[in-house]
Order: C-alpha cells, then sequence, then structure tokens
C-alpha cells in the first residue's frame, strides 16, 4: 500500500498529466504521430501549435509512455528545415498512446475531451463550492446540463460521442450476458444517438425498438439508427421522461439516467416507466452500482461528477436501488455484472 503522502503528491500530479492528456486528445497528437515519428517543429505545425510550448508537453506524455522520443533525421522528417535542425527532436505513439488516436476503440480519447470541456472542467474546479452550499456550482453559473449542452452544439457532440464510445464495454457485455425476450418492443429512454439499442437490436432480431429523448437528440438518433440499418424497425420520439414515457413496452431501458437525479426524480421516472409498460413486462437499470465497502470503485470517481453536475445526482449501491423501485410500485429480480464497473438491474412490477 503506497504511503499516504505518495498518494497525496501523486494526486497533485494528476492534474498535470491530465492537462497533458487534454492537450494530446485536443490537438491530436496521436493521429499526427500515427505514420511514424516526427520532429518536434513538424508536429507542431501539423497541430497547429507553438512547437517550445509543445516540446514540453511532449517531455511530460513521454514520462507517462504516451510518447516515445527518437533521433530526427531526414527520414524523420523530411520537411524540416535547417533553421530548426538544432530543435529537431523527434517523437513516435508508444502502443499506449495509440488508444488516443481517433479512430482507436474504446473511450479513452472523447473521455478525455469531455471532461476537458469548459463547463465539465469548471464543474470539478468548483467542487468545494458544490459542497460548501450542497447546490450544484455548475448548474448556478451555466444552468441544468441539457440546457447547457442544446445551447452549444460542438459540446453536445462531444457528450454525445463520449457517452456512446463510453458504452461500448457495457452494450457488450449486455448482448453476452442479459438474455432479452425474442420478440416484443424496447423502449430506450433518453437513449441519445441509440448505440445500446442498435446494440440490442442487431443481436435479437426479432425485437422493435423506441428510443425517447429531449427533441435536440432525436433527429441524431434517427439518422444513427438510419446508419445502422434499424429504420424500418425502430421509432423515434420526442418527450420528456417526467411528464410519460412511451406505452406499450415489454422492455424499459434506461441506461446512465437515474444516475443524474435524486431520488424523488428518480421514483418520478420509474413510476412513469411502470404506467407505461405492457403487463409481465421489465425494467431495466443500466448503471455503475456502489460496493458496501471502501475499497477503490470506478463509481466512486463517477459519484463525485454527478455531485459536481447535478443537483441530487448520485451513484447508488444495490440496496438505494432496490428501494427507489419498490416506492416506484416495482420489484427487484435480478442483477447482472457487464464488467467495466457497470451493472445491469432487472426489475418488474411488484
Amino acid at each position: 500500500m503506497p504511503h499516504s503522502d505518495d498518494l497525496l503528491w501523486g494526486a497533485l500530479g494528476d492534474i498535470s498529466r491530465f492537462a497533458a492528456l487534454l492537450t494530446m486528445a485536443e490537438l491530436g497528437v496521436a493521429d499526427h504521430l500515427a505514420r511514424g515519428p516526427l520532429s518536434t517543429p513538424e508536429l507542431a505545425r501539423r497541430a497547429g501549435a507553438h512547437a517550445p510550448s509543445l516540446r514540453r508537453v511532449l517531455r511530460e506524455l513521454a514520462a507517462m509512455d504516451l510518447v516515445r522520443a527518437v533521433e530526427a533525421d531526414a527520414e524523420t522528417d523530411a520537411e524540416t528545415d535547417a533553421e530548426t535542425d538544432a530543435e529537431a527532436d523527434a517523437y513516435e505513439l508508444t502502443e499506449r498512446g495509440g488508444a488516443l488516436r481517433s479512430d482507436a476503440p474504446g473511450f479513452v480519447r472523447s473521455s478525455i475531451r469531455m471532461l476537458g470541456e469548459e463547463g465539465f472542467w469548471y464543474a470539478m474546479r468548483m467542487l468545494p463550492d458544490t459542497v460548501r452550499t450542497g447546490r450544484s456550482a455548475f448548474i448556478e453559473q451555466y444552468g441544468p446540463l441539457y440546457d447547457y449542452l442544446a445551447r452549444k452544439p460542438e459540446s453536445s457532440t462531444l457528450f454525445d460521442d463520449y457517452m456512446a464510445a463510453r458504452a461500448v464495454p457495457f452494450t457488450e457485455g449486455l448482448s453476452e450476458r442479459y438474455a432479452f425476450p425474442a420478440t416484443g418492443t424496447m423502449v430506450d429512454v433518453a437513449g441519445g444517438k441509440g448505440h445500446i439499442l442498435a446494440t440490442v437490436l442487431r443481436a435479437n432480431p426479432g425485437l422493435r425498438g423506441v428510443l425517447m429523448d429531449l427533441e435536440h437528440v432525436v433527429d441524431h438518433a434517427r439518422r444513427a439508427l438510419a446508419e445502422e440499418g434499424l429504420a424500418e424497425r425502430t421509432e423515434v420520439v420526442a418527450g420528456d421522461f417526467f411528464a410519460a414515457v412511451p406505452s406499450g413496452g415489454d422492455v424499459y431501458l434506461l441506461a446512465s439516467i437515474l444516475h443524474n437525479w435524486d431520488d424523488e426524480d428518480c421514483v418520478k421516472i420509474l413510476t412513469n416507466v411502470r404506467t407505461a409498460m405492457n403487463p409481465g413486462g421489465r425494467v431495466l437499470i443500466l448503471e455503475v452500482v456502489l460496493p458496501d465497502d471502501e475499497r477503490p470503485h470506478l463509481g466512486k470517481d463517477i459519484d463525485l461528477r454527478m455531485l459536481a453536475i447535478f443537483n441530487g445526482g448520485a451513484e447508488r449501491s444495490r440496496e438505494e436501488y432496490a428501494a427507489l423501485l419498490g416506492r416506484a410500485g416495482l420489484a427487484m429480480s435480478d442483477v447482472v455484472e457487464l464488467g467495466s464497473g457497470a451493472s445491469l438491474i432487472e426489475a418488474r412490477q411488484r
């Protein structure tokens, strides 16, 4: 177990390391190095960066084993002119750094960019104020998250990409570990671009899908589902889950939804789902479920983001989800571990 001082000093260094990661992600350094080493001046030219400043970031990235210094020569960078040869140190991408390429599987790059986005960065910076007041400093400054994203299309796209990429390991586990009904209708409540719905429908050809989300999201969802060849098997509708959800579904999916809201709001959402579902239907809640002990866990990290961004949003334990379901007239019937820290909670009408 590391000494407590090592943990504290390590946490202080994390802010610098994250800033270096964010710079690498925003400037597309991994993409620029994907075909081979480049001198720092040439890399800076391609990335639109100030070479001496970029060199200092590359030094930190090299210490993190994301890039590696190599000798610069004519083969490394034929375009470096004689005037910059004296400073023409060069770097290549490591295997670990390849995870930050824009075409790499997983969600590292999009996660870094999303957490470094203006509002999200502010939310974490202002966490002490949120803890002092019990009210999200982010909301005080920018308003509710989804209103903020609706005003900022670029941030909204980044958030959608992050959520889609983040869901990949969950959806893979979902299709492999949970048995969906052979026929019927699945309603994806606040399903974003429909990445989870599409995965389920491809694996279950007898199911149809309905995706509900906010007005500014649904056009993106329609296009995404059409690109997946699922336009004929899906319906996309705009709506507010606090008012109602589409009726007549056999399976209702709430993926990364309930952790955004306080207990009273969660009960309202779940009650609306119970009212809308067909007899014998089921509710599937995909969330990170907190452990009951003090060991490190992804959910504890995410919980602080929920605290920073939402008023009342929180990660919850299995027992806390069971209590919410009970208040909504539902009963927990199964919990399936999906890996990557996620769980699928199944509930049915009592």
